[in-house]
C-alpha cells in the first residue's frame, strides 16, 4: 500500500536541501531547474520558506539557508550529544587518549562531544567548541574523505592526522555515514603515536554503535 506524503512539503523540503548542498546558494530560476518544476510553484515555495526564516534571499537574488535552521539544530545538538556520549567514553578509556564527536559547521570542524580518559597520566584537553578548518584536523580530513568517496566506503575507514593542536599532537577519526542530515566525525587525539591496526577499529566501532542509535 502506498504510503501517502505531501507534495508541497517534499517540495520544500527539496528546495531547503538543494540550497544546503550549494556553496554559493541558488536563484529560483535554478532551483526550478534542478527540481525540474515551474518557477511560480519554486517562487511561491521560496517566499513561504523565507517568511518563515529557513532561507533568506541576497540582493543578487540567490537563496541560502535562514537562521532558523540554525536554531532548529541547536536543539539537535544535545541529542547528539547524550547518544554519542557512552560510545565515547568507552573508546577514550579503551584507548587512553582524548575521545571526541566532530560536526560540520559551514567550513569548520566544530568539536561538538569530548571525552578525556578517565585513567591516563598524560592526554590531550581537547576544548569542547573547539573550532578548525575541515583540513585541519583528522576529524574534519575525515568528513572530507566521505564527500570525495560520494557513499562509497573508505579502506580503511579511518583517516590519520599528526601535528594536531597547539601541542603537535596525533589524531585519528572515522567519518559517521549513513545518518541523514549529519556530517561529523568520531576520532581520538593524543600526544603519543597512535597504534591504528589497534585504534581503528575501535573508533570504527565507535562510530556503528553511535550511527545505530541516531537512525
Amino acid at each position: 500500500m502506498a504510503v501517502e506524503t505531501s507534495q508541497t512539503l517534499d517540495r520544500g523540503l527539496r528546495i531547503l536541501e538543494a540550497i544546503g548542498e550549494s556553496a554559493d546558494g541558488l536563484t529560483v530560476t535554478e532551483l526550478a531547474q534542478t527540481m525540474g518544476i515551474g518557477r511560480t510553484v519554486v517562487y511561491r515555495l521560496v517566499v513561504t520558506l523565507e517568511q518563515h526564516g529557513f532561507l533568506r534571499r541576497a540582493a543578487d537574488g540567490r537563496c541560502r539557508l535562514g537562521f532558523a535552521l540554525l536554531a532548529m539544530g541547536r536543539q539537535i545538538q544535545p541529542l547528539v550529544r547524550d547518544v554519542a556520549m557512552p560510545a565515547l567514553r568507552l573508546l577514550a578509556d579503551a584507548v587512553s587518549a582524548t575521545a571526541h564527536l566532530t560536526i560540520v559547521d559551514g567550513g569548520d570542524a566544530l568539536a561538538a562531544v569530548v571525552v578525556e580518559p578517565t585513567r591516563s597520566d598524560l592526554h590531550v584537553a581537547y576544548r569542547l567548541g573547539a573550532r578548525q578548518p575541515l583540513h585541519a584536523n583528522a576529524g574534519g580530513r575525515a568528513v572530507l574523505a566521505a564527500r570525495t568517496a560520494a557513499g562509497r566506503p573508505l579502506d580503511p575507514p579511518w583517516v590519520v592526522a599528526t601535528g594536531e593542536g597547539p601541542v603537535g599532537g596525533y589524531g585519528l577519526a572515522v567519518p559517521i555515514t549513513g545518518v541523514s542530515g549529519l556530517e561529523a566525525s568520531v576520532g581520538v587525539v593524543s600526544l603519543r603515536e597512535l597504534n591504528e591496526a589497534e585504534v581503528g577499529p575501535r573508533v570504527a566501532r565507535a562510530v556503528a554503535d553511535i550511527t545505530r542509535a541516531l537512525r
